[in-house]
């Protein structure tokens, strides 16, 4: 299984950009999807979870401007991020988990800079 993450740039601050996941090489589901982030020096972060049958939850940093969604594809999920602060700034991962195993995907560097 591989998770696969793009969408990641430089935006300024206010601005919005537009995270995708997708998991390939597995015909099943996957039980839930995560969006993490991290910054040199600092344990990765939960920002976002959805599950297999659509349940979410966004840490309360970024409650109000994050919302994370299935897309129509099998195993594929966006996080839609609002709002942008500089403190957003990070590098964003996808996790999905299948039954009892986690995958990651590759990160994506989000700046969010003027």
């Amino acid at each position: 299984v591989q998770l696969q993450a793009f969408g990641g740039g430089l935006v300024q601050p206010g601005g919005s950009l537009r995270l995708s996941c997708a998991a390939s090489g597995t015909i099943y589901d996957m039980n839930l999807m995560n969006w993490y982030r991290q910054t040199p020096g600092n344990q990765r972060e939960l920002v976002a979870t959805i599950t297999f049958g659509g349940t979410t939850n966004i840490v309360d940093s970024v409650k109000g401007r994050f919302t994370i969604s299935r897309g129509n594809a099998k195993n594929t999920v966006y996080l839609q991020m609002n709002s942008l602060k500089p403190e957003d700034t990070a590098v964003y991962y996808c996790y999905g988990r299948l039954r009892s195993t986690g995958y990651w995907g590759q990160g994506t560097l989000v700046t969010v800079s003027s």
